[in-house]
C-alpha cells in the first residue's frame, strides 16, 4: 500500500509548474535536498557519499536561513535534509528545520536516528512534514555490520523511535514517521521481521527498497543479486497493511535496477537541486564533488543569480551534450519524473483517445 506515492512521483500535482516548463519558461525547483553536515557517526556499507571522506563541513545557519527565505519566495515547496552525513550532527538542526517550516516550506528529514533524542524530538516533530529513520535491519548484529557501528546503537535508535512516536501522539503533531530497509545480501533474511517490528512499534509506514549504486561510491553489492527473487515479499508485506500502517515494497524501483532508461535527457533537473553542507548547488547528488557541475554557492550569491545565471545554463548545456545517462544511478529520485516528462515532450500517436 503506497498512499504516499513513495514508489512513484508527485509531479502530477504541480500542473501549473509543469505547464510553465512545457512553454519554455524558466521555472524554479519544487524540491531541494540539502546537506546540513558532512560528518557522520556511522560508516554504512551502502553510503553513497563515502567518497567524500566524511569531511567535517557544516551548513552556515545564517546563510542557509537567508537562502530558504528567498527560495520560498521563488516557488520552492519542499526541503529534504539528508545530504553527505548525518544531518542531526549539526548543532542547530532543530532550529533550522523550524525556520524552514516558518518560511513556508515543507521540511523532511532522513536520519539514522541515533541523535533523534527526546529533547530534540519535540521541535523536530512539530515542524517536519515527515521523518524517515534509516534502520535497514531487524537484529542488533546485522544493524551493526551494515551501519558500521555498535549493536548498542540499534537499541538507542529504537528507543528514540518509540519516544518520537510518543511525543508526536501526545502533542498531536502531523509529522509522518516511517523507516526504511535497504534490501541487500547482508540483510535479505530480515526484511519481513523488520517490517513486523516497525509495525509493532507504531510507525506509519516501513519501506523496503533496493540498493542503488552511486557512480562515485566505493561501495557496491558483491556477487549477483537479483531483486526479482524477492518479488514474492510484496504479497507477504501487503498482509501487514492496516488503516494505521503501510508496508511499502518498492517493486517498481527494483524492476528498474540495471534496466534501460526510456528517456534520453534528464528533464527533472529543472524541478530539483542538491545543496551540499558547504553551500554548493549541484544539479543532483550524482554530481556532488565534481566541481565543473556546480551552479553556484548559496553563501556567495542570491538564489536568483544562481538559478537564472549563466553558470547554471552552461552546466545544463554540458550535461545535455556530453553526460551519459548510463552513468547515473539506476533508481534516482528523478527517474519517475523523467519518465513522465519525456512522455509529455514525446507523446504517442493516439493520445487524444483518452
Amino acid at each position: 500500500m503506497d498512499n504516499l506515492r513513495i514508489d512513484s512521483h508527485k509531479l502530477i500535482f504541480h500542473v501549473s509548474r509543469v505547464n510553465d516548463w512545457l512553454r519554455g519558461k524558466t521555472i524554479y525547483p519544487l524540491y531541494l535536498e540539502i546537506g546540513l553536515y558532512g560528518g557522520c557517526n556511522h560508516r554504512c556499507i551502502f553510503c553513497a557519499f563515502d567518497y567524500l571522506d566524511y569531511t567535517l563541513q557544516m551548513q552556515d545557519q545564517r546563510c542557509l536561513q537567508r537562502f530558504l527565505t528567498e527560495a520560498a519566495g521563488r516557488g520552492v515547496k519542499s526541503v529534504l535534509y539528508s545530504g553527505e552525513g548525518e544531518p542531526l550532527l549539526h548543532p542547530a538542526a532543530p532550529q533550522i528545520i523550524a525556520f524552514t517550516r516558518n518560511a513556508g516550506l515543507d521540511a523532511a528529514l532522513v536520519t539514522n536516528g541515533a541523535f533523534f533524542s527526546p529533547s530534540k524530538a519535540k521541535i523536530l516533530l512539530k515542524n517536519l512534514t515527515w521523518v524517515k529513520f534509516s534502520i535497514d535491519a531487524a537484529t542488533r548484529n546485522t544493524y551493526a555490520a551494515i551501519h558500521g557501528t555498535t549493536p548498542e546503537d540499534f537499541d538507542r535508535v529504537l528507543v528514540n523511535v518509540k519516544e518520537a512516536l510518543r511525543i508526536r501522539n501526545r502533542y498531536g503533531y502531523a509529522c509522518t514517521i516511517g523507516s526504511q530497509f535497504l534490501l541487500m545480501p547482508q540483510n535479505q533474511r530480515e526484511a519481513l521481521p523488520f517490517v513486523r517490528r516497525m509495525k509493532s512499534l507504531g510507525l506509519d509506514y516501513a519501506v523496503v527498497k533496493p540498493y542503488c549504486q552511486h557512480p562515485q561510491s566505493f561501495h557496491s553489492l558483491k556477487g549477483r543479486f537479483d531483486y526479482k527473487h524477492f518479488f514474492p515479499l510484496e504479497e507477504k508485506l501487503s498482509g501487514m497493511n492496516s488503516k494505521r500502517f503501510s508496508a511499502v515494497f518498492r517493486r517498481n524501483a527494483m524492476q528498474k535496477v540495471k534496466g534501460p532508461k526510456p528517456y534520453r535527457r534528464c528533464f527533472g533537473l529543472d524541478f530539483a537541486a542538491h545543496i551540499t553542507a558547504n553551500g554548493d548547488v549541484y544539479p543532483c547528488n550524482v554530481f556532488v564533488g565534481k566541481r565543473q557541475f556546480i551552479y553556484g554557492n548559496i553563501c556567495r550569491a542570491p538564489f536568483r543569480k544562481i538559478w537564472e545565471g549563466r553558470q547554471r545554463r552552461q552546466v545544463l548545456t554540458n550535461i545535455e551534450r556530453s553526460w551519459d545517462l548510463g552513468r547515473c544511478r539506476d533508481v534516482c529520485r528523478l527517474d519517475e519524473i523523467n519518465r513522465y516528462l519525456w512522455e509529455l515532450k514525446n507523446p504517442g500517436r493516439h493520445v487524444n483517445f483518452i
